[in-house]
């Protein structure tokens, strides 16, 4: 991978930040669940942005040598080599208070080649280009290979965000388009606004690492050292036309993998329909329909009710 090596000083110094001591337990938790197995515990997401750990379930991403090695089950390993990632649900109490995380299982392999240009979808590399903290690393190696694959995950971003904007643009109008375009690749039960939110909240983060990322593009850009900072391009039409298609595909291709992953999540998940109401009704404010007798919903009364949910906008 060719990076800068400003830009990964930069990615070392934010996934090194201090984060709270009650994360520790969660990483104890997975330590003895994974064992040798265990390669990297990432962190990333809202409650990694807020820094509160206690009201929220924290996103964790498990990094393991094999998935072979990770499971007992063969069929979980069968299902996560299949349509990668399996999410599980970890909770544990610390002073008194509970810790909440799911967390999503890959093999460190994996997440490089998630992370890199030759990955299509946007589901890694435009996740890890935003802040992230390591709980845990078996090795200095590992811990390497890790930053490499953050500031790769910039890179790869970028040069496929900056040929659907204007030849002129300011950073605040990259990021804004950078996430919409790949919270739009996936079904996701946030509010309008909520994705171009996320660089107002990390502002000097992302304007840092736009101008640390210009090096390694595969087009000319220039950006200036004014405030607001204003790039230009030089992309050909046909390059443009050509990535602006390729996004109309990977939204497709995102809706389909999104409602196989929610299945999938069923059946891996402990309290995963739970989890998935929960999550729809707090961030798109859209209220589950529950069966009136207070039974267990049936498979296709589930269906039912996400679908409603869906047509009221409760995913994206």
């Amino acid at each position: 991978m060719n990076i800068p090596t400003a830009l990964l000083s930069f990615i070392r110094k934010q996934t090194t930040m201090m984060v709270d001591p009650a994360t520790n337990i969660l990483v104890e938790k997975l330590q003895q669940q994974f064992g040798n197995s265990l390669q990297a515990i990432l962190f990333y997401g809202s409650c990694q942005r807020s820094g509160d750990y206690h009201s929220g379930i924290l996103d964790l991403y498990v990094l393991v040598d094999s998935y072979h090695n990770a499971y007992e089950k063969g069929y979980l390993a069968w299902l996560n080599k299949l349509l990668p990632p399996n999410v599980f649900y970890l909770e544990a109490t610390t002073g008194n208070q509970p810790i909440r995380a799911k967390y999503a299982v890959l093999t460190l392999h994996d997440f490089i080649r998630g992370t890199s240009k030759h990955w299509f979808h946007s589901y890694l590399w435009g996740r890890f280009a935003q802040p992230l903290g390591i709980l845990f690393h078996r090795s200095v190696e590992i811990l390497q290979l890790i930053n490499k694959a953050s500031a790769q995950s910039a890179i790869t971003f970028l040069s496929r965000v900056i040929p659907t904007l204007p030849p002129t643009f300011t950073t605040k109008e990259l990021w804004h388009q950078a996430f919409t375009l790949s919270y739009g690749a996936e079904l996701r039960p946030e509010r309008p606004g909520y994705a171009t939110n996320l660089h107002t909240v990390a502002e000097n983060y992302y304007n840092q690492l736009t101008c640390l990322t210009l090096p390694a593009l595969p087009f000319k850009i220039n950006c200036s050292d004014t405030e607001p900072t204003i790039c230009r391009t030089l992309i050909s039409e046909f390059s443009r036309r050509r990535c602006r298609q390729a996004w109309k595909l990977r939204k497709i291709q995102g809706k389909i993998l999104s409602i196989l992953r929610l299945l999938k999540a069923l059946l891996t998940f402990h309290g995963g329909i739970r989890y998935i109401r929960w999550k729809v009704e707090r961030h798109a404010g859209i209220e589950f329909q529950k069966p009136a007798d207070g039974k267990p919903e049936t498979f296709f009364q589930l269906c039912k009710s996400f679908w409603q949910a869906y047509r009221q906008g409760g995913f994206r």
